[in-house]
């Protein structure tokens, strides 16, 4: 991505639970100029709702089209608020994802309902997406458990061009373990792979030359880090440095960046709290420009 796409930085996101609240698990808007100090938009609502499905969406993650002027965001179809169980979600959750898609941001299509998941999946978490150079398509992934829930989390992936039409999935990543909230970055031309190990609920990092090629994992120093979940990694603008940001799920329960000079070394230093001013969640950062910011701060309002 150009310096021209990085002079500020779009968050979608959805909100640690309030007590009775659906409001929760729809799609924020935070807004940030450098990437620590963030502004939510639209009085701290939601920018969008689920009103098909479960009527809930989590994790939702937005991209930037290389070829076409769009958006598209996409979600987990799940509402705990209504759902209540975590076992149950795992063996018989929605098997579809969420999709909207946007020329500019500020205007988004209808929501939709696209089923991804394998026949016998009883969840499709976290969904993510990256544009293939190689493949001039869109790989998207997700975690899944098959056999409805008896067989552990594992990574499957699906391609599409127009997040209408998607190829039947296939397995992406199998661990020893269950693994969950994958999220991918590339960096002169290799792809940094960052996953939950959701049975020890650490961060694994793996590297490879190829979105569909064979992933190394590096030594990381994430692996002491227990307790997170939704990673998010992007550039920070003008530097050559990168922030990785995991939700302390288990004790704080809020977001706390994670700084590298190399993506390679897999090493990384634990920053100061983020200041975004309502209680995010797993979601995803995109570079957007300052007029694309100046148009959203317009359209929604920063609080």
């Amino acid at each position: 991505m150009s310096e021209l796409n990085n002079e500020a930085y779009l968050f979608v996101h959805f909100i640690h639970q309030d007590e009775g609240s659906a409001d929760s698990e729809q799609v924020y808007f935070s807004v940030s100029k450098d990437g620590l100090k963030w502004d939510t938009l639209n009085d701290k609502k939601p920018v969008l709702r689920s009103t098909q499905g479960d009527k809930g969406v989590r994790d939702p993650f937005i991209i930037r089209s290389p070829k076409e002027k769009k958006f598209y965001i996409i979600g987990t179809d799940l509402s705990m608020h209504y759902r209540k169980d975590w076992e149950e979600v795992q063996r018989s959750g929605s098997q579809h994802i969420v999709v909207w898609e946007s020329e500019d941001l500020v205007h988004w299509s209808d929501q939709r309902l696209v089923k991804v998941g394998p026949e016998t999946a009883g969840c499709v978490w976290a969904p993510e997406t990256i544009y293939d150079k190689e493949a001039d398509d869109f790989l998207v992934f997700w975690a899944s458990r098959e056999n409805f829930g008896e067989e552990k989390q594992r990574i499957y992936f699906s391609k599409t061009k127009d997040f209408n039409e998607f190829t039947k999935p296939e397995l992406y990543i199998e661990r020893e373990n269950h693994v969950i909230d994958t999220t991918i970055i590339e960096e002169d031309g290799k792809y940094y792979r960052f996953s939950k190990d959701e049975t020890v609920k650490t961060i694994t990092v793996e590297v490879s030359d190829s979105l569909l090629g064979e992933f190394t994992p590096l030594d990381t120093n994430l692996k002491d880090v227990v307790g997170v979940e939704g990673p998010a990694c992007f550039k920070v603008k003008g530097e050559e440095r990168w922030c990785l940001l995991l939700d302390h799920y288990a004790v704080e329960k809020k977001y706390f960046p994670y700084f590298t000079a190399d993506l390679n070394s897999a090493q990384f230093t634990k920053g100061e709290d983020l200041d975004i001013p309502v209680n995010s969640k797993h979601g995803g950062v995109m570079p957007i420009t300052m007029e694309e910011y100046d148009a959203l701060v317009r359209a929604y309002g920063a609080r």
